[in-house]
């Protein structure tokens, strides 16, 4: 049974009694889904040719005082109703996992490649699985996975009947080039905009676009990915255990390498944001965006509340939801980047057209915007509109292929260095690892002093300033980098 992206092992026993009436009851706190068990099973078992107890028999589900839920606990009442029944002994450090259609089919279920990693864990060493699911329960070391197409051929391998082959481990190779729908050279003009997406990207920073409408935010934001690494391999796991749980994995690629892109619309509840639910809590937008981007547009368009919601995760990098059925902590290690206009009417510092919107309109416009959600963003970026008549020329800009390179060897010099990106850095580690020259060290702490930076903000635009630095191959923070940082950070968004 799954808790979140915990396993939590169910041991199923049956006892067979001598006598009595053909009742089957079915203990151990069971949810109403895994009560409708009991007809799902008795089908499948006498579909399948197995013998059903002609006596009363009793299936108890330990630990007791744990909740059961899900269809996943079909497989092994039935699989301890015929060993019972055959007056067999369960196999040895094995687990069974899987829902039976009434013909005796094991079905798919949800969070395979989850609960196969928390058995291994368990000390586990052989898992029964559905047969659709079986390349997911692969991906893990150390566990030998059992494909099962029907509760028939469980039995006869347990009985020695007819043995199932074990399922190949097969992680997808690293493909060297990931196709992007974007490309940065398609965007006209931009320079500090594009800048600012290759220092996102570098460190793993946050970024925020501002200015009107066709300026090319939305664009711009949607190019981030073709800038990026791929996915390590423990960071597609996570992902895929992510999308194991919410059942969004192919069977046919459990692995991907391309880094997540979630762009929900504006009208999102919290819960869906941030994850949520009836019993339990499941991921929301934000942990579908782990190790990649998450977009809002129209950044000032959603509800404020969901926008506060955001102020944690962005900080730790997680997220922990308390429901009726408990508490889940979900990761949520990913880069935002957000796009809002100026006002109202979005036309507010443009030299073309001229502001409609009152100034209570434009107030209470960005007061959607708290100061301590944009403390937490390290670029804010103004984009102005491109001229027309450069639209229709031939963009000079770089190809994202060249900007990845740099990311990548700027990411890569972080992992070597402190084994995390910049933007993950605490300030004790910040001042080893990124320590400032006599004149860097002052430029820092003067402009944070006139222009009122908070300590937050002091830190973030440090940690970009490195950025800055592992782009340029530097070793040491020098003053240009700081300016560059603070350049980003001290921008009037909203003007």
């Amino acid at each position: 049974m799954l808790v979140g992206l915990e396993a939590r092992p169910i041991h199923v026993e049956a006892d067979i009694s001598r006598g009595g009436d053909v009742k089957f009851f079915l203990v151990g706190l069971a949810a109403t889904t895994v009560k409708e068990a009991r007809e799902r099973v008795r089908s499948a078992i006498k579909n399948s040719g197995l013998e059903y107890p002609r006596t009363r028999f009793t299936v108890n589900l330990a630990p007791a005082e744990l909740r059961k839920e899900g269809s996943g606990l079909d497989l092994p009442i039935a699989v301890a109703i015929a060993l019972a029944q055959a007056r067999r002994p369960p196999p040895p450090q094995s687990a069974f996992l899987g829902e039976l259609a009434l013909d005796g089919a094991v079905r798919h279920v949800d969070g395979v490649l989850v609960a196969a990693r928390g058995l291994r864990d368990f000390g586990y060493k052989r898992v029964f699985v559905p047969a659709e699911d079986a390349s997911e329960a692969a991906l893990v070391d150390g566990l030998e996975v059992i494909p099962c197409e029907s509760l028939s051929a469980v039995v006869m391998h347990l009985l020695g009947t007819e043995q199932i082959a074990a399922a190949a481990q097969n992680l997808s190779a690293l493909p060297e080039h990931i196709a992007a729908e974007h490309d940065l050279a398609e965007v006209h003009g931009q320079e500090e905009a594009k800048r600012a997406l290759e220092v996102a990207a570098g460190g793993g920073h946050h970024l925020l676009l501002s200015g009107p409408p066709g300026a090319g935010k939305t664009m711009l934001a949607r190019c981030l990915p073709s800038i990026l690494p791929p996915l390590e391999l423990q960071e597609a796991l996570e992902v895929a255990q992510l999308r194991s749980l919410l059942g969004e994995l192919p069977h046919d690629r459990p692995l991907d390498w391309t880094r997540p892109f979630r762009a929900p619309h504006h009208s999102v509840s919290t819960a869906g944001l941030i994850g949520g639910g009836s019993r339990l809590a499941l991921p929301g937008e934000i942990s579908r965006a782990h190790h990649g981007v998450l977009f809002l547009d129209e950044l000032a368009e959603f509800q404020t509340a969901v926008l506060q919601a955001l102020r944690q995760p962005l900080e730790s990098g997680r997220v922990s939801i308390t429901r009726s059925g408990g508490s889940v902590a979900y990761p949520a290690r990913f880069s935002l980047v957000a796009a809002t206009n100026p006002c109202p009417c979005g036309w507010g510092g443009d030299d073309l057209r001229t502001c409609r919107c009152t100034p209570g309109a434009i107030d209470t416009y960005q007061r959607r915007l708290s100061g301590p959600l944009l403390d937490r963003i390290d670029l804010q970026v103004s984009v102005c509109r491109v001229p027309i008549e450069a639209l229709a020329s031939e963009p000079r800009g770089e190809p994202s292929s060249l900007v990845r390179e740099r990311v990548i060897h700027a990411r890569r010099r972080q992992i070597e260095r402190q084994g995390a990106l910049n933007s993950q850095l605490k300030p004790g580690r910040l001042r080893q690892l990124a320590p400032l020259a006599p004149g860097s060290r002052r430029t820092l702490e003067r402009w944070s002093a006139q222009r009122g930076l908070t300590a937050r903000g002091f830190h973030r635009a440090w940690r970009v300033a490195r950025t800055a630095a592992d782009l340029d191959g530097s070793d040491e923070v020098l003053e240009h980098h700081i300016l560059e940082a603070l350049g980003f950070r001290l921008q009037d968004v909203a003007a």
